[in-house]
């Protein structure tokens, strides 16, 4: 008989960040308070789910939005690298000036790269390489992956056989959102997306590609 798995993609909750700024993998940026409740509130979804491991990026906000989760289920926080944020050069500018700055356009030369960051490739290839690992770690089970936005979305599209240069104002990866990938065996079955924390988001909030 065919053994079902499930992969949950959680992205991050809200983050403090009154200065508007495009954080990346810069340090020190925490959840807000809001994110907080964000992150309380997907624990309470995924209660009495058939979690048996619990993975998540280094960052701050991605280690604090898998906390709670942690303590309902019992299950220690792995870190993986390979779950982190993509490589920005816009990294510490101001989200509303970043694009307008004559000193930037020379990142802005290849949008299918992208120019200006990690290669959507290379993003694939490190986030199907940790599915694959929790995957075969939670075999029959369900496991859950906290993450970001952007390294969501191109595994998403991938997976789903989509090219991976878009809009970032398209991508269906919202604050605290879960993008779930169902296996039957070693076959994805199926995509999943659901907002368990959809009624904190902040219209301000609302796919901002960070």
């Amino acid at each position: 008989m065919t053994e079902t798995t499930v992969v949950h993609l959680l992205r991050h909750g809200e983050v403090h960040n009154p200065e508007g700024l495009l954080y990346g993998r810069l340090p020190g940026y925490h959840l807000s308070d809001n994110g907080r409740s964000m992150a309380d509130m997907v624990a309470k979804a995924l209660a009495g789910r058939d979690i048996v491991a619990l993975f998540s990026s280094p960052l701050e906000r991605a280690q604090e939005t898998a906390a709670p989760l942690a303590q309902s289920t019992g299950l220690e926080i792995q870190t993986d690298e390979r779950l982190t944020e993509a490589e920005n050069v816009f990294q510490g500018m101001a989200v509303g000036g970043m694009f307008r700055a004559p000193g930037n356009y020379r990142y802005l030369w290849n949008p299918r790269r992208p120019s200006w960051g990690e290669p959507y490739v290379q993003v694939v290839e490190r986030m199907r390489s940790i599915i694959n690992d929790a995957r075969r770690r939670a075999r029959g089970h369900e496991v859950v992956l906290v993450s970001h936005q952007l390294p969501i979305w191109i595994i998403r599209l991938a997976a789903e056989g989509r090219r991976l240069w878009h809009d970032p104002r398209r991508r269906q990866c919202a604050l605290a959102s879960v993008t779930s990938f169902t296996f039957e065996g070693d076959r994805l079955a199926s995509v999943g997306y659901s907002e368990p924390a959809g009624a904190l988001i902040k219209p301000q909030n609302l796919a901002r590609p960070r």
